[in-house]
């Protein structure tokens, strides 16, 4: 991969001009590009059609989505993303949001986006009961207006910030609540078939984006607005997975490793592998189908002192 120089002096990007020059951040940012270049590449999220794409980048005004533009524009801004970008904040008229900050960040930074204001919190708090969570029925409509707006600017893909630990969280969310091991994929067709969702980020630790925002000192809109976040069951699994990091530094890394290292043979699921056709010596017997030994108790001990060292 590039080994991303430093900047040169002239033609940088206004949305870095006012980056800090120490040494820790130009780790970060680059730390950043190339994990984000990596997970573009491995997962092919630029197709080789001959058409240049275009992407719908979704901001909502939190850290992850304005790092994800900001990475996104100095990769191609280096010549390594041959890709159109295009911003895009959907106003859903919650109460309280600042409807002002976004496209006061857009403009002042030179960055082409589109503004999409449909009123869906009305929608939201009529259909839920009160004290439920509206999580789920606006995100389908927040979805549905992005496929839109994607289909009305001729993009090819909607591109979202989700980072390292989204995924962890979704993977337990659904082996507790939904008896089912699935997590975020890097890369999705949606349901109609017509455009592509992109994660570029899902592979990046939600600490670095923290700090990579704090240091551009993006204008954070909080993510609270509309008074449904309290005692969600995401919210549990986030401290769970934040206490394990912190007993455990390291860990988390770890566990997102798990999700490209998968064994069918060493699941239940039949749908996924022939156990049924599966007998002793047989010449067809994939490699992964043998027996793996048991972790011992003095190897989980080693483990533990390790992740302690680190």
């Amino acid at each position: 991969m590039t080994d991303f120089p430093d900047d040169p002096l002239d033609d940088l990007p206004a949305l870095f001009r006012s980056a800090p020059s120490s040494v820790s951040f130009k780790k970060l940012r680059k730390r950043l590009l190339r994990q984000v270049r990596e997970t573009i590449t491995a997962n092919a999220m630029i197709e080789a059609s001959g058409e240049r794409p275009r992407w719908l980048v979704c901001l909502s005004g939190g850290k992850d989505s304005y790092t994800l533009l900001a990475v996104l524009m100095d990769l191609k801004w280096r010549g390594l993303l041959p890709v159109d970008l295009l911003a895009c904040n959907l106003d859903q008229a919650q109460p309280g949001f600042p409807a002002h900050i976004l496209p006061e960040f857009f403009e002042s930074n030179g960055i082409a986006h589109r503004i999409v204001r449909e009123d869906t919190y009305s929608i939201v708090t009529e259909k839920v009961p009160a004290g439920k969570t509206y999580c789920s029925l606006c995100s389908r409509l927040r979805r549905g207006l992005l496929y839109r707006t994607a289909r009305e600017e001729g993009c090819q893909a909607i591109v979202l910030g989700h980072h390292r630990e989204d995924a962890l969280e979704t993977m337990f969310m659904n082996l507790f609540h939904g008896g089912r091991l699935a997590s975020m994929p890097p890369k999705l067709v949606n349901d109609e078939g017509d455009l592509m969702v992109l994660r570029p980020l899902i592979a990046c630790a939600e600490d670095d984006i923290a700090r990579f925002a704090k240091a551009l000192e993006f204008p954070i809109i909080p993510c609270d607005l509309c008074g449904s976040q309290d005692g969600l069951q995401r919210a549990e699994v986030k401290k769970l997975l934040q206490g394990w990091e912190r007993d455990n530094p390291g860990r988390l890394s770890v566990m997102a490793r798990a999700l490209s290292n998968v064994r069918p043979s060493h699941l239940h699921d039949q749908r996924v592998f022939d156990f049924a056709g599966l007998a002793p010596e047989g010449a067809d017997t994939p490699a992964d189908a043998r027996e793996e030994p048991e972790a011992c108790g003095a190897g989980l001990a080693m483990t533990a002192r390790l992740f302690a060292a680190e």
